[in-house]
Parts: C-alpha cells; sequence; structure tokens
C-alpha cells in the first residue's frame, strides 16, 4: 500500500502530461478538458483497482492502455468530434472509425513540442503562459502552482482558465510547429521554460522538493527542444546550460534550516559535477553560431560561478559578461548584480559608487549588496543598509540570511 502511494504521485507528475498532450494534440485546443477528463479518470481508476488487485507489472503501461481504451469509449459514445475529424473518422456507412491512439515514445516528444508552441502563445501573457505551461505540460496541480507563486489557488484557476479560453478564441492549432512558427515564437518558448526555471531556483517557496521540480521540469521541457532538429538552436543550448549551471549548485545554496547560504560560504563539494560537465557541453554547442543571446552570456556568467578559486580572471571574465549583457538587455537587477563582480575587480568603493546610482530603494538585495560593501568600509552604514533589507524582505529565508549579518554588526559593537 505504501508503495502505491508514493508511486501513484509519481506517475501521475510524468505520466499525466504526456496523455494528455497526445489526445489534446489528437482533439484540439478546443477539447482540451475532456483530454484531461479521460487522463484524470484514468488514474482514478487506477487507485481504485490497484488497490484491490495491486500494482501491475508495468504500471506505466497499464496507464496507457486504460487510457487509450477510454478514449476509445469516449469517441464511439460521443459525436463531439465529427465536423473535427468527419472525414478520418468516418466510413460511408456514417460508422465511427476510431483513431489509433499513439502513445510511443516519439509520439509522446511530438506531441508535446506541438504543446509547448501552443502554450507559449503571445496571445496570452507570460505568467499565464508559466502557469499553463505548468499544469499542462509539467501535471502540476492547481494548489502546487499557487504554491509557486504564493498565491492562492483560486488565482491560479482563473489564470488557467483565461488562458485556455484565449487560446480557443484565437482558434490556435495544436500542431507541429515549421519553421516560421519556431522563427516566430521560440522566443517566446525560451522565455516561458526561463520563467518556470527561475520560479524553482529564486523562489521564495520553503518547500525545497517543489522548487526543484519546477527546475527539473523546465529542463525537461528545454531537453525536448534540443532532441528535436528544427528547434535544436544555439539559444536553447545556451538556456539548458544555464540551468546545468545553476542546478548544479541547488544542494549548496540552502542550509538544513532554509536559510540561504551566500556564494562565497557554499561548500564547495556538494556542486554537482556532472551538471557542471553536461553545463559546459551545451555551453560549448551553444557556441557554434554566430548568435550571441542574454541566454548565452548569462550561461557564462554562471559558468565561472562554478570555479570556486577567487581568480583576477575570473571576476574579469564574468564583469565582461555583464557588460554585455546590459548593453543587449539592460535590466536594473542585472546591473545590481554587476556591481558584485566589480567589487571583486576594482574595490568596494568603486562597486558602492556604481551600486548607489541604481537608488533600488524597494528593493532589499540593494541593501543587503550595500550593507555587504560597506561592512568593513563603514560599520554604522553598513547596519543601517541591512535593516532596511530586512525590513523589504518577505521571505523567512531572506530575513533570517540579513539577520545574522545584523547580529554580528551589532555583537563587533561591543
Amino acid at each position: 500500500m505504501m508503495e502505491e502511494r508514493e508511486l501513484l504521485p509519481r506517475l501521475f507528475r510524468t505520466e499525466y502530461q504526456k496523455i494528455v498532450s497526445v489526445l489534446s494534440y489528437l482533439f484540439g485546443i478546443e477539447h482540451i478538458e475532456i483530454a484531461e477528463d479521460i487522463v484524470s479518470d484514468t488514474f482514478l481508476s487506477a487507485t481504485e483497482s490497484w488497490s484491490v488487485k495491486g500494482i501491475p507489472e508495468n504500471p506505466t503501461a497499464w496507464l496507457y492502455t486504460v487510457a487509450k481504451n477510454k478514449t476509445k469509449n469516449y469517441l464511439k459514445h460521443h459525436r463531439l468530434f465529427d465536423q473535427k475529424v468527419s472525414v478520418a473518422l468516418q466510413q460511408s456507412t456514417s460508422e465511427i472509425v476510431v483513431p489509433d491512439i499513439d502513445l510511443s515514445v516519439k509520439n509522446i516528444a511530438d506531441s508535446q513540442l506541438a504543446m509547448i508552441f501552443t502554450v507559449c502563445n503571445p496571445v496570452i501573457s507570460s505568467e499565464s503562459q508559466v502557469a499553463l505551461a505548468l499544469n499542462l505540460l509539467c501535471g502540476f496541480g492547481i494548489q502546487e502552482i499557487a504554491d509557486a507563486f504564493l498565491t492562492n489557488k483560486e488565482v491560479v484557476y482563473k489564470r488557467i482558465k483565461r488562458a485556455k479560453d484565449k487560446l480557443k478564441e484565437a482558434n490556435i492549432k495544436i500542431e507541429q510547429p515549421g519553421l516560421a512558427a519556431i522563427n516566430a515564437r521560440l522566443e517566446t518558448v525560451l522565455i516561458t521554460l526561463y520563467l518556470l526555471f527561475s520560479e524553482g531556483y529564486y523562489s521564495t517557496s520553503q518547500n525545497t522538493i517543489l522548487r526543484k521540480d519546477l527546475c527539473a521540469e523546465a529542463m525537461r521541457l528545454n531537453y525536448l527542444l534540443i532532441e528535436n532538429v528544427t528547434t535544436n538552436t544555439t539559444a536553447v543550448n545556451a538556456l539548458l546550460a544555464l540551468m546545468c549551471f545553476h542546478s548544479s549548485r541547488f544542494e549548496a545554496r540552502m542550509n538544513d534550516h532554509g536559510e540561504n547560504i551566500l556564494y562565497e560560504d557554499q561548500d564547495e563539494k556538494l556542486w554537482n559535477r556532472e551538471l557542471i560537465a553536461k553545463g559546459e557541453y551545451y555551453l560549448n554547442k551553444a557556441a557554434t553560431g554566430t548568435q550571441v543571446t542574454k541566454y548565452h552570456l548569462e550561461a557564462g556568467i554562471a559558468y565561472w560561478h562554478t570555479q570556486k578559486e577567487d581568480s583576477t580572471e575570473k571576476w574579469q571574465n564574468i564583469l565582461q559578461l555583464y557588460n554585455h549583457l546590459l548593453v543587449l538587455e539592460y535590466s536594473p537587477i542585472v546591473a545590481l548584480n554587476r556591481t558584485f563582480a566589480l567589487s571583486k575587480t576594482s574595490g568596494k568603493q568603486a562597486a558602492i559608487t556604481e551600486a548607489e546610482k541604481l537608488n533600488l530603494t524597494d528593493n532589499h538585495f540593494y541593501y543587503s549588496l550595500l550593507g555587504s560593501l560597506y561592512m568593513e568600509l563603514d560599520p554604522v552604514i553598513s547596519l543601517q543598509h541591512f535593516e532596511k533589507a530586512w525590513q523589504l524582505a518577505s521571505s523567512d529565508a531572506d530575513k533570517s540570511t540579513i539577520m545574522k549579518n545584523i547580529e554580528r554588526l551589532k555583537s563587533a559593537k561591543h
């Protein structure tokens, strides 16, 4: 019974979205809820059957067989799809011919690729794309998505429903992306995957398992793009490299109490060398063309952060990459991050001058950075900045990290 309780949620996470993608690919966007209902009913049948008869020898094959049968039964007893596929499904006698439900590895991959480009359509907002991707492509439940976004179920439910309605209204087709669609929408797809990964990696949620799952799903979907010849671009490889480098330090970024560990204090032995090697592989693949995207530059910065040695070469490279990134796509947060690298190459006073120009007075990272830079130069000003950072920080993990610096400065006064 324990094995079943652990197995079904795991299979739901890995197989639900695969079967939904295949059925949605078959039915079309207008009948996406029917696909979801059939797959949900399949898992309900598994819960009922396995608790009585035990877990089958091949649970995944069992789910696929039951899903196929439920789909065929639905099509036989409902004429909902007559107009959409009347030529394909009907013989001259008007008897419905049920199409093959292809759950092969290749068709699952093709269906999921088609779904990625459907979900990442500019007719819906970026936050709705991420929510819909988590739900349809990754098998996350409404509550899990609410936890990831630190919001409530009602907000997420409305966001997903609105996104589906807009896709239907725009009559978006679920189809393999051609070159025109790839050129037009691949950037949107990459932004969605980037945001999806960021929800996990930079999440303020204390649910570590959830955060890792978000990152893993973003990497899985990114890998689907790499496996397809038409979407295997240098930008796609650069984004996967970035994800690999960041994920390699996941275990070292937080202690057992859920508190953040600053980069300089991380235990290098906890870094995942296999992921770093994969990141280097995909970064090399990304360097084969002439295109340089923000993912290339961010992956380069993340690569240098996997080199623990505090060398001049390392920080000069990081600073140059930040300079290129700011020219390509300016962001105040990127400019703020750059000042840390500047402090390593040009000293803390130069970094303070640059940081204070940004004047990000509503951001706790701004005050935390200034607090760190002033710590040795002027402990009184440093303490003021850390106290302001603590007031602005929203997560317990951030507040705890800041409070340690406040206590350290206060104890040094006595």
